[in-house]
């Protein structure tokens, strides 16, 4: 399952990682550094709205809808999911009334704000396809409405920002798209339900389960998104966007990676888990592990060593000097945060321990708090990128350390050792070239670091990888 979710969510991953550098690229031109800073802004409100008041029953989705498939009892499912989500959106537009009637906001921010909020909740009714159609193993379907809304939303958030929509473009154009797809999916996903009825009981697991996975995200977003909000309050909107424009350059090459590897992996350790036991979900894991080291570990290092030309190429000019500076450190961040939540915070949802998530992401985010007003006021925006670095770092060892008690999880330390190797002699490759900066430095850096790291891993046989690549050569022999 993993595999086949791997290969059928590759077209998903391209989408989205040609999508998240295009809006770099294109709205930190489009965009004034101030507007950008608003749309940064804008779109942490929107993360945090949907996480705080939606996101459990999308998660709940996703954890139970083997389980009640086995049973028989989807109709049920659905029902009970789709009355809860529909009776939490009632609080959507009270929360947004109030922050808009007393927070401190700017007209332009008021704005975009007011788009988030609107956004968050047919994102959410979307996302809760999405998750019924990943848990069902329609990788095609759940592939496809994902392109849309990436592809869709940015292209008409562009066509907005022309328009001279400001900061709340890039969020309109979203929500307008997720609302465009839920005409098309959401009726036949409400037809599921028929025949089901609203269990009480079912809801009350859902919400066990689900809250604490929401808090959980919760305190994850605020160890992502804090930084912003006081930068902007220790000094300004630009020192947001320049940081916002630094942190998506380098958070989002890689998250496309994890969110990849996320969509397959995630499912397919529940159906091991389920169908095989412990046993089988160790084998899954191990494996899914390994492949995830191979991939992300030198994807995070090269993005560290070329940030500044990068950011020199992809980011517009009036921010792209403060955003090479913040690249390095986020990939650093980046690839914390990537193997912590896309591998090590699956041991408590697949243990049922979510409660256990709570603690465990309490610590870095309050750490994200604590040390960001501790270094921003003396530091600026060098204290929020070493504030943020350190906290993924003990996030990552609180979810190591707490995840061994909720359900064990193994560590693929050859591969990881191997691979940090690799990336070592990389490095060094990379180091030894000139830098004179533009597309040239880039392209001659990134091109010699892959051939590097590729040859390493060959030669250390990372993850059994020469008998992979033989397996492979062989098959097309036979056919060819």
């Amino acid at each position: 399952m993993f595999w086949r979710g791997v290969l059928g969510y590759l077209p998903v991953n391209i989408a989205q990682g040609v999508v998240g550098l295009l809006t770099i690229v294109l709205f930190t031109r489009v965009l004034t550094p101030e507007q950008y800073g608003v749309y940064a802004l804008a779109f942490s409100a929107l993360s945090l709205s949907q996480t705080i008041l939606l996101t459990w029953t999308e998660a709940a989705m996703a954890r139970f809808h083997a389980r009640q498939d086995a049973d028989g009892r989807l109709p049920d499912h659905f029902a009970t999911l789709y009355r809860l989500w529909f009776c939490l959106t009632l609080a959507v537009p009270v929360v947004a009334a109030g922050v808009l009637r007393f927070a401190p906001l700017s007209a332009p921010l008021k704005v975009a704000v007011a788009a988030a909020f609107a956004g968050a909740v047919v994102k959410s009714l979307t996302k809760l396809s999405q998750e019924r159609r990943r848990a069902a193993g329609e990788v095609s379907g759940a592939a496809l409405l994902d392109i849309v809304q990436t592809v869709g939303g940015f292209a008409l958030g562009l066509v907005l920002a022309l328009a001279g929509l400001g900061g709340a473009a890039p969020l309109l154009g979203m929500g307008s798209i997720s609302l465009l797809c839920l005409m098309f999916v959401l009726p036949a996903d409400l037809h599921r339900a028929s025949g089901g009825r609203y269990d009480a009981a079912m809801a009350k697991a859902y919400a066990a389960y689900g809250l604490p996975v929401a808090l959980s995200l919760i305190l994850a977003l605020v160890l992502s998104t804090t930084d912003r909000f006081l930068l902007a309050a220790f000094l300004n909107e630009q020192a947001v966007g320049v940081y916002h424009a630094g942190y998506s350059l380098g958070s989002r090459t890689l998250d496309v990676v994890f969110i990849w590897l996320g969509m397959a992996g995630g499912p397919a350790l529940v159906a091991a888990l389920e169908r095989g036991g412990h046993a089988s979900l160790h084998d899954a894991a191990h494996e899914q592990a390994g492949f995830m080291v191979l991939l992300t570990l030198p994807a995070a290092v090269g993005l560290a060593l070329v940030g500044r030309p990068l950011a020199q190429v992809m980011v517009g000019p009036a921010l792209s000097a403060g955003a090479g500076q913040v690249v390095p450190w986020i990939a650093v961040a980046g690839w914390l945060s990537g193997v912590t939540t896309y591998y090590l915070l699956q041991a408590f949802t697949l243990g049922k321990r979510t409660m256990m998530l709570i603690a465990c992401m309490a610590i870095p985010a309050g750490g994200n708090v604590v040390l960001n007003l501790l270094l921003i006021p003396r530091f600026g925006l060098d204290g929020a990128l070493w504030a943020t670095a350190a906290s993924y770092g003990v996030g990552a060892l609180a979810a190591t350390i707490l995840g061994r008690r909720a359900c064990p999880l193994p560590v693929p330390w050859a591969a990881l050792a191997k691979s940090g190797l690799a990336c070592v002699l990389m490095a060094v490759a990379v180091l030894a070239l000139p830098a004179f900066g533009g597309v040239l430095e880039l392209v001659l850096k990134a091109s010699a670091g892959a051939v590097v790291y590729g040859l390493a891993v060959l030669a250390l046989d990372a993850g059994g990888l020469r008998g992979r690549v033989a397996d492979l050569l062989q098959r097309r022999l036979k056919t060819a």
